[in-house]
């Protein structure tokens, strides 16, 4: 009794907070049970309470930010001994000499680079299209003439490239690529340029015809919300406005220039080009671009050619150790190039031209499914396919699934033009790949519904896929150029 009348009584606002903060969290409720047991006596100490293991996810708990910390060291930890093992093996492998050696060439005639000399070249197609531009605009020639036009330039500027690449013995195929790369930019560009200007010259063909109606309206009496709802159409094809004054030798070469696929008649500028911002793109662009290249030479080159003789002997065992060993280095080197291309090259071009929108990627990192990657990663294709393909489709009542699979065959042959034609070889490896994107993002979305199990299969389609590919093509590369027997009686270093 006299223990009892000399316990502390708690005030009804101190139980309430004690009360509320129990149902807040197990662990305040442990805290608070800790402190008002030093009070009590030595029996009367409360030691267990109600609540759930910390992994358990009933629990609550969300903090596992020190096990995040344990997973980036080790990570660390055995990338940095593959790095040292490789070295130890192979020796340094980096010449930067010989790296500039690829840019020299004897002959100093511009015909020696042939590459450049068609990147040079391609100003042709692009004065030919403004001038056939110029002739719509007048009505001399109508949108059947502008269709065939532009399909038969779309398909000879894409096939120019293939012939040259074909008959030249250029041995390095990375500048065939780079220029091919460039003719691909320039052909959609050529079609999204030829669209937005279709669809001016029909705005301004509706313009006329409503014009007409809203003055015939206005001269005698009718229905008041007639008269509007065509001044509201009007006003809705104002688009037509900066046209014909967009067809212009500068205007045409800004959106050559410019970072995006997509031609608008006024692009977003910015008010100056930023010195300091301008800078660090820069140097971010050149250090991460020979860090690349160094990466490829160390790392890359000697394990896949190392993997030449499991692939042809089908070693399942030694090819899968192979490729999880290439895995690592490949989806480094594929990081490093998104942000050297996407963030240091594409704002480097945008500050010079103040070109005011950056979003060149969304959080691709985050993807949950197959299909928002690919609509977040390389957001001037996803915009271009959007709006010159799926939309399209979908206006011309083409089902979803049928705009889908159709910009996924466009993807894919272009990921194999650009891999194939510069390897003079045609194994349509990549082409699978890209189409098997489909059946994968079906997985991600209807059956594993997104999720962090989506995020996984995104992420390990990447880290396989990729390295995969690339020693399919390594090996008949190989093969095709030194022989079966090279292969063969190839030493493989472990």
């Amino acid at each position: 009794m006299r223990h009892q009348a000399t316990r502390r009584r708690r005030a009804p606002s101190e139980t309430s907070s004690i009360a509320s903060s129990r149902r807040s969290s197990f662990a305040q409720n442990g805290n608070s049970s800790r402190k008002s047991s030093e009070l009590k006596g030595p029996c009367e100490k409360v030691v267990h309470t109600a609540q759930d293991s910390l992994f358990s996810t009933s629990s609550g708990w969300t903090n596992f930010r020190g096990f995040f910390n344990l997973s980036i060291l080790l990570l660390v930890l055995s990338n940095g001994r593959v790095a040292l093992e490789n070295v130890i093996k192979y020796g340094i492998l980096i010449t930067p000499l010989q790296w500039i050696s690829t840019f020299v060439e004897h002959n100093y005639s511009i015909w020696s680079w042939p590459n450049l000399a068609l990147i040079l070249c391609s100003n042709f197609q692009i004065l030919l299209v403004l001038g056939v531009e110029k002739i719509l605009e007048r009505g001399w020639l109508g949108n059947v003439f502008a269709a065939v036009f532009y399909t038969t330039l779309v398909i000879l500027h894409l096939m120019i490239p293939v012939v040259v690449t074909l008959t030249h013995t250029w041995k390095n195929p990375l500048w065939s690529v780079v220029m091919m790369g460039v003719y691909v930019i320039e052909a959609l560009k050529f079609i999204s340029y030829g669209h937005v200007n279709y669809w001016a010259r029909d705005a301004r063909r509706k313009i006329t015809e409503l014009k007409t109606q809203v003055t015939d309206l206005a001269k005698k009496t009718c229905d008041p919300k007639q008269f509007w709802d065509l001044k509201d159409e009007l006003s809705m094809h104002q688009m037509a406005a900066s046209y014909p004054a967009n067809l212009s030798l500068s205007n045409i070469y800004y959106f050559m220039a410019a970072p995006t696929l997509c031609y608008e008649f006024k692009f977003p500028r910015t008010l100056r080009i930023r010195k300091h911002f301008l800078i660090k793109r820069t140097i971010e662009l050149v250090f991460l671009s020979f860090l690349i290249a160094a990466l490829v030479q160390q790392w890359v080159v000697p394990t896949v050619r190392n993997s030449m003789k499991p692939l042809s002997e089908m070693e399942l065992p030694r090819c899968m150790e192979r490729l999880l060993k290439l895995a690592i280095p490949n989806h480094l080197i594929w990081l490093l190039f998104f942000y050297t291309f996407f963030h240091s090259f594409l704002n480097l071009v945008a500050e010079l031209l103040r070109f005011a929108d950056r979003e060149f990627y969304r959080d691709f990192w985050n993807a949950e499914t197959i299909s928002y990657f690919w609509k977040s990663w390389n957001i001037p294709v996803h915009r271009f396919a959007v709006r010159h393909i799926y939309s399209p489709m979908m206006r011309n009542n083409f089902s979803k699934m049928s705009a889908f699979f159709v910009v996924f065959f466009v993807s894919a042959f272009f990921h194999e033009y650009l891999v194939s034609v510069p390897l003079k070889m045609f194994r349509l490896w990549s082409y699978y790949g890209m189409m098997g994107q489909i059946p994968l993002s079906y997985v991600t979305d209807k059956i594993v519904r997104g999720g962090r199990t989506g995020n996984i299969i995104v992420w390990l389609s990447l880290i396989v896929g990729q390295p995969l590919a690339i020693l399919m093509y390594g090996h008949d590369w190989y093969i095709l150029n030194f022989g079966v027997s090279s292969v063969t009686n190839q030493t493989i270093v472990i």
